[in-house]
């Protein structure tokens, strides 16, 4: 987790970054200095998780009563000194990081195998050294901490982006957790969860600050160094040469420092005394040997800024000194602005030009004054007369457009130059295809038509832009009116021919030949309309048609097909995203969203076949959720969705998801959609929820005999129902064990808990 080999390096090398702190203590300091406010920490608890789980037999897990009081203690001793925690946990994973997850879980996958091996060949639990993390605690620490009237949060993003943001955005006392990347970030302190003292309330906090001034940089810096070094965005071995060839050149290389202390040590001083020489004036990729990996490595940089903040390795530029071409350019005073501005020489006059920086390219380009305005106007030179002319930037593609003054509105307006009269024509810019339009004025309203050019006559014809096709198509003008009418050609006068509609049909015909206008189906409401006509309004669009392409090619053209996206209702989508923010649903919202879910490793042993992975056994279970969630398609209204499901089992390589559809459910009539589910209220809502629980165990039929239930057992006897019947390798001791601890534990206390032994024949099975 976090920057390779920093946590090493602070331990190491730089201790005196780490300083013993008191939170008691930096409470009282935090309320003298923000009276009012409440001291509020917040927590990575993904980073916690192995710091709260305290029983010794984590191998069988199961037990929530101990940690539930554990969770319970840390809350109370943090409350009863007035801090207030707030509780972040991880509720996606980014796809610039998936290949880091998918590293990860091939990593644990060998760490579980090991535990196993240790198991079958001692007979006994490993030490903690080998701990893991029992399965779904995770899920069940968030359910824990929300009964505890904790504030719990789920991440909609990185969750350490989001810890980050919010400890900064809400001026907290600090991050608790365990990762590096704290250390990066430009936000409140960083304390060790590891180092905690829960007794004392005291842990280590980690100065970002000191570590800056050991490695001579800025807190600035701290993005490229982690990208340098390697993250869970940035590969540690894309720049291996690189930091090798920082090594060789680094003068200090301490002897008594271990060899990734040495590289930290080098890399920062590449930074100091090389990058920032250059630093605003070249671009990284001119300086770093990014290559194809450009977009990865900028995306890593900004990965760490936080709302708000910039980086100056992306913006920064020189103060006093502007190149072009590589040429410093002299400075010349501006008698209006009273400044000093940059001049260049004119390679034709041999004059002095002014320039200005273009902030894209970050060169200089010439500039002249207009004399309406009195400000700096870009210009460059006409190939023709070797004059300049002035131009314009146009915001789409960020070049120079040749502009001329409109005699009346005294503005500047682009111009192109024609190709048969080598004039400059005026032009509009296109909304569609942001291009340059030529146009006219219309000498009724004096405003800008755009137009296109006849191939008959060579000559300027207005034209107007068809709402479907987007295209220009020509018109002429109403004289009666005064306005745009629609033209097409005439193949036997090869003249335009206006449109009209005519009202009968509603078509579009000739004013002469009263031709039809080609059909087309629209791809939604399955009917034929007229090419031209607006299957939304019912409204008459002018028909235009491409020379290139026949009419007949326009009628057996294919409808564009349009994404299917998981769900479309806003509304039934903002509560699932309400409710995965809360913490308060799990997956639900990654489903509806993006169709794409995850699930890390389980203590499952890759070699006993006869016990088959949580994974296959509860698919079904999903894929049912999945039918209630984005339907089925069995309505015949939509396709079928797929889910992408990246779930960790003994033979999968994790290369790619796999690919999952919702399975039909059979309920009583009909599956109930989610807004009745969701949000309402009316009293028999709740029979309905409970339809649609045994939908997705498929155990409808069992609905009669599992009412008489208690509510606490009902999803239990659910489980243990389906979970039988999908395995048929458990025995009648497997169902006891299960009944036994969700039936005789209730009165005990978790001293008495914690004092259980299993049984013997369990104990060496």
């Amino acid at each position: 987790m976090g920057v390779r080999g920093l946590q090493g390096f602070v331990g190491s090398t730089c201790p005196h970054i780490c300083t013993v702190v008191n939170f008691k203590e930096l409470a009282e300091r935090h309320r003298n200095k923000h009276p009012g406010g409440t001291p509020t920490i917040v927590v990575d608890a993904m980073c916690c998780l192995r710091y709260w789980y305290t029983p010794e037999s984590w191998i069988c897990g199961g037990q929530w009563r101990e940690y539930f009081s554990a969770l319970r203690d840390f809350v109370k001793t943090f409350t009863a000194v007035g801090i207030k925690l707030v509780f972040f946990f991880d509720g996606t994973v980014e796809q610039g990081k998936r290949d880091e997850w998918v590293r990860r879980r091939l990593k644990n996958s060998r760490e579980i195998s090991r535990v196993f091996h240790y198991i079958k060949s001692h007979k006994e639990q490993p030490g903690r050294n080998m701990f893991f993390i029992p399965s779904g605690l995770a899920i069940f620490t968030r359910f824990a901490l929300k009964t505890l009237g904790q504030e719990t949060l789920c991440s909609l993003q990185e969750a350490d982006y989001e810890v980050a943001s919010y400890g900064l955005q809400n001026n907290c006392l600090g991050v608790l957790g365990e990762d590096t990347d704290y250390l990066i970030y430009d936000t409140c302190p960083y304390f060790s969860i590891g180092d905690l003292c829960l007794e004392s309330l005291s842990t280590v906090m980690l100065c970002r600050e000191k570590l800056c001034e050991s490695l001579n940089i800025s807190l600035a810096d701290l993005p490229l160094l982690a990208c340098l070094l390697g993250n869970d965005i940035i590969p540690e071995g894309m720049f291996e040469s690189f930091r090798y060839k920082c090594l060789s050149s680094y003068t200090s290389v301490k002897e008594n420092f271990d060899k990734k202390g040495n590289i930290i040590l080098a890399v920062a001083d590449h930074i100091s005394k090389v990058l920032r020489l250059h630093q605003g004036e070249k671009k990284l990729e001119e300086m770093l040997p990014l290559g194809p990996n450009k977009a990865l490595f900028y995306k890593g940089v900004a990965s760490y800024l936080l709302p708000g903040q910039i980086s100056p390795w992306f913006f920064q530029k020189p103060k006093g000194l502007i190149t072009l071409d590589k040429q410093v350019v002299s400075m010349n005073s501006d008698p209006e602005s009273e400044q000093e501005v940059p001049m260049c020489t004119d390679p034709e006059s041999k004059q002095g030009v002014p320039v200005c920086t273009d902030p894209e390219s970050k060169q200089g380009v010439p500039v002249c004054t207009d004399p309406e305005s009195k400000q700096g106007v870009l210009m460059c030179t006409d190939p023709e007369s070797k004059q300049g002319v002035p131009v314009c930037m146009d915001p789409e593609c960020k070049q120079g457009v040749l502009v001329c003054t409109d005699p009346e509105s005294k503005q500047g307006v682009p111009v192109c130059t024609d190709p048969e009269s080598k004039q400059g024509v005026p032009i509009c810019i296109d909304q569609e295809s942001k291009q340059g339009v030529p146009m006219c004025t219309d000498p009724e309203s004096k405003q800008g038509v755009p137009m296109c050019t006849d191939p008959e006559s060579k000559q300027g014809v207005p034209m107007c832009t068809d709402p479907e096709s987007k295209q220009g198509v020509p018109m002429c003008i109403d004289p009666e009116s005064k306005q745009g009418v629609p033209i097409c050609i005439d193949p036997e006068t090869k003249q335009g021919v206006p449109m009209c509609i005519d009202p009968e049909s509603k078509q579009g015909v000739h004013s002469k030949s009263k031709q039809e206008v080609p059909m087309c189906t629209h791809t939604e409401i399955k009917q034929k309309l007229r090419l031209g006509a607006d299957p939304e309004f019912e409204l008459e669009a002018p028909m235009c048609t491409d020379p290139a392409v026949k009419q007949q090619d326009l009628m057996n053209m294919e409808p564009e097909v349009k994404q299917v996206t998981m769900v479309s209702d806003p509304e039934i989508l903002k509560v699932a995203r309400a409710q995965h923010v809360q913490a308060e649903s799990y997956l639900v919202y990654n489903i509806m969203s993006s169709g794409e879910i995850e699930c890390s490793n389980t203590l499952e042993d890759a070699l006993d076949q006869a016990l088959p992975s949580q994974a296959f056994v509860y698919r079904p279970v999903r894929q049912r959720v999945y039918s209630l969630l984005l339907g089925d398609g069995r309505d015949g209204t939509s396709t079928c969705p797929t889910v992408k499901e990246w779930f960790v089992y003994s033979g999968n390589p994790l290369r790619h998801p796999d690919l999952v559809r919702p399975l039909q459910m059979n309920i009583p009539g009909g599956t109930p959609n989610l807004k009745s589910l969701w949000l309402n209220q009316e009293p028999g809502i709740q029979g309905r929820r409970l339809d649609a629980l045994l939908g997705c165990f498929d155990l409808s039929s069992s609905r009669e005999e599992l009412q008489a239930v208690e509510n606490p057992f009902k999803a239990l006897c659910c489980l243990l129902i389906y979970l039988f019947v999908q395995v048929d390798t458990l025995c009648l001791e497997d169902l006891h064990a299960f009944i036994a601890q969700a039936l005789c534990l209730q009165g005990k206390s978790t001293v008495q808990l914690a004092d259980l032994q299993c049984p013997a024949p369990y104990r060496h099975d």
